[in-house]
C-alpha cells in the first residue's frame, strides 16, 4: 500500500497484520480523489487547503493521501490499539506530525472538535451500518463544518443507509467497496 499522488507519492504505508483492519486500496483512493478533483460539486479546492478528518482511520491512508495532495491539516480517529500504533508509525514515517493529529478515540463517542472539518472520510467496518451514527456523533461534537463533504465507504452488497441531513452526490463501486460522496445539507 502506497500514497498515490502528491508530495508523498510512492511512499509506502504500513498496515496491521490480520483481518482486523481493512485499508482502502490504492486504486479506490485514486478513484475517489480523481472524482473529488474533477467533480463540478467539489474540485481541487475540496482537498487543497482543507481541514480533513479520517474517522475509523486504521492505517490513515485516506487522510494521509489528502495531506499529500495539499490538505492543510488532518485529524485521525482510531480506537484499535494495533491500528493506532501503525497509524502513528505511518504519520512519523512521512514526517507529517506538524499537520496530522492522531486521536485515540471512538468515532461513535468522539471528543469535542479541535477544528470543524470540511472533508471527512469514514471507512467503518462493513456490515454494521455505522455510517449514520458516526456522522451524527461527529456533527454533534463539532467535527463537521457546514456544507462539508463526507466520503463513506461501505461494502458493495450493503444497502445505502438512511443519511439524515446529507445529500448523496456520487456513488461508485470498486471491487468489494462502495464509496458514497455526501454533502451536508
Amino acid at each position: 500500500m502506497r500514497i498515490v499522488a502528491g508530495q508523498w507519492r510512492g511512499r509506502a504505508l504500513q498496515a496491521p497484520p490480520g483481518e482486523g483492519t481493512r485499508p482502502t486500496a490504492d486504486r479506490v483512493r485514486q478513484a475517489l480523489f480523481d472524482s473529488l478533483w474533477h467533480a463540478p460539486w467539489a474540485g481541487r479546492a475540496a482537498v487543497e487547503g482543507a481541514v480533513v478528518l479520517d474517522a475509523f482511520a486504521g492505517t490513515g491512508a485516506l487522510g494521509l493521501e489528502a495531506l499529500s495532495r495539499g490538505a492543510a491539516r488532518g485529524f485521525f480517529m482510531e480506537k484499535d490499539r494495533v491500528a493506532l500504533a501503525v497509524l502513528r508509525a505511518n504519520v512519523a514515517a512521512l514526517r507529517a506530525g506538524e499537520v496530522a493529529r492522531v486521536l485515540p478515540a471512538d468515532v461513535l463517542r468522539p471528543p469535542r472538535a479541535e477544528l470543524a472539518c470540511g472533508l471527512v472520510f469514514l471507512d467503518p467496518p462493513y456490515g454494521r451500518d455505522l455510517g449514520p451514527a458516526a456522522l451524527a456523533a461527529l456533527r454533534a461534537a463539532g467535527w463537521i463544518a457546514p456544507g462539508a463533504l463526507a466520503c463513506l465507504e461501505i461494502g458493495r452488497g450493503e444497502a445505502v443507509p438512511a443519511l439524515e441531513g446529507w445529500e448523496v452526490l456520487a456513488e461508485r463501486e470498486h471491487g468489494a467497496a462502495r464509496v458514497l460522496v455526501l454533502r451536508q445539507v
